[in-house]
């Protein structure tokens, strides 16, 4: 078991990368190095693989997904253990043009919600810019990201004296003050100062507003931590570290971050495209494989997918099924939902079940009150192209997609301990209802 002290500190590491990580590109490009750092070499999508027997890899797509893979030695009979989070999180995007005027007096931001964000959390606190743009340079279009690190922003409230406003809308409510105009200042200089390149180079950009905020730990005993991001990014962290900790045996260990999640996943970079499945297949061939033998291994490969729960809201039980709602602190959450919104079965829970046992780390349930829909993640997504056992899981928080929510300092090293244990495990299919861990 681990103890209070470990998992302060890897909560600590956790919130630091949240806070370098303030878009999905930033959650990728930290990922990288982290697998840098490891030992994984980068590979070239646009060339041939070169895949070796004990080789670590990653690749990247749209600068905001990533794929790494751990090879083990032995090659003769492949499979996969795959573990998939993503690095998006609801939030605001910048339209391409962006400033707007306020009676003559200010400058404005115009935006577009990004996914399904609890809009009032947003009001009166520090936000900035990150994302990425585009940029000219020697007769090339190179990508750079950029993060505006200081207070830049902010979306100002309605006083109460005013009235309230009872359904705020980012067409008019959710417009973040930017400037004084008479400071001639444009937000295009600011990018540009960040970037380190000129304002006349650049061509587009793909940029959001974000949380400034800082993650803290809090609580009578230091129980709890508070972070912007912390859906998804605690399972991406958690699950990255415990990947690449990982000495597989016999399985192709795959960590796999996809974006756009929170807006369906329906993307070139999303968990419904082609870059998962193409690069199992790809890794398979360049090891000297066919294509039967890709089907062959999916047979007998396993997938987890890591997007956080909801835990029981200590003010509101009412809204969850008292004998199925996880709390802070109480380890690994698996989900399940009988329309399929999670992907979970009782092959698949069992699996985890052992995992969780392996690790010595707690689990518990996850299922949605009968009357309430619940939420949906990338698992039955990636499931449309990639048939494979597989089980979602979580950990437990407060006030998902909150610009900033609430978890168990304890959940964090659960998970990186548990899928540790995911990644040295070999799956092998005895029969469709069946499988052997070794």
């Amino acid at each position: 078991m681990t103890t209070k002290n470990e998992s302060l500190c890897f909560t600590e590491k956790l919130i630091d990368y949240i806070h370098a990580s303030p878009s999905a590109y930033h959650s990728v490009e930290n990922a990288a190095k982290i697998l840098e750092d490891a030992g994984f070499t980068k590979l070239d999508s646009s060339a041939s693989f070169a895949i070796k027997p004990c080789g670590k890899y990653y690749l990247t797509r749209g600068g905001s997904s990533l794929i790494a893979m751990i090879i083990p030695e032995d090659t003769s009979k492949i499979s996969f253990t795959i573990g998939a989070v993503h690095g998006d999180s609801p939030c605001f995007k910048l339209k391409p043009s962006c400033e707007s005027d306020a009676f003559g007096k200010y400058g404005k931001l115009t935006v577009e919600k990004y996914g399904g964000a609890i809009l009032q959390t947003w009001f009166d606190r520090p936000l900035s810019v990150a994302g990425r743009i585009v940029v000219e340079e020697d007769g090339q279009l190179i990508s750079k990201n950029v993060n505006i690190d200081r207070d830049l922003l902010i979306i100002p409230n309605v006083p109460i004296h005013l009235g309230n406003i009872k359904e705020p809308t980012p067409l008019t409510d959710f417009l973040p003050l930017f400037s004084e105009k008479e400071s001639g200042i444009a937000l295009y200089d600011i990018i540009a100062e960040y970037a380190g390149v000129s304002k006349e180079s650049i061509i587009s950009t793909d940029l959001f507003v974000y949380n400034r905020q800082k993650g803290c730990i809090f609580g009578a005993d230091n129980e709890f931590f508070s972070s912007p991001r912390i859906d998804d990014l605690e399972c991406a962290y958690s699950l990255l570290e415990g990947f690449t900790e990982a000495k597989p045996a016999s399985s192709i260990a795959v960590y796999a971050m996809f974006d756009n999640e929170e807006t369906g996943s329906s993307s070139r970079q999303g968990a419904a495209s082609t870059f998962l499945p193409e690069t199992l297949l790809r890794t398979v061939l360049s090891l000297g494989g066919s294509q039967e033998d890709y089907y062959a291994a999916l047979a007998s490969s396993f997938m987890l997918s890591a997007d956080n729960a909801h835990a029981k809201h200590p003010n509101h039980p009412e809204l969850f099924d008292s004998l199925n709602a996880p709390n802070m602190n109480g380890g690994i959450v698996i989900k399940t939902n009988s329309s399929q919104r999670y992907t979970t079965d009782a092959v698949s829970f069992a699996i985890v079940k052992k995992i969780c046992e392996k690790a010595g780390v707690p689990c518990q349930n996850y299922a949605n009150r009968a009357d309430l829909p619940g939420g949906s993640t990338l698992g039955n997504i990636a499931l449309h192209q990639l048939p494979v056992c597989c089980a979602d899981i979580g950990l437990a928080q407060l006030a998902m997609h909150s610009s900033c929510e609430t978890a168990g300092v304890k959940d964090a090293l659960y998970l990186k301990n548990a899928a540790k244990v995911l990644f040295e495990t070999k799956f092998t299919a005895q029969s469709d209802f069946g499988y052997s861990l070794d």
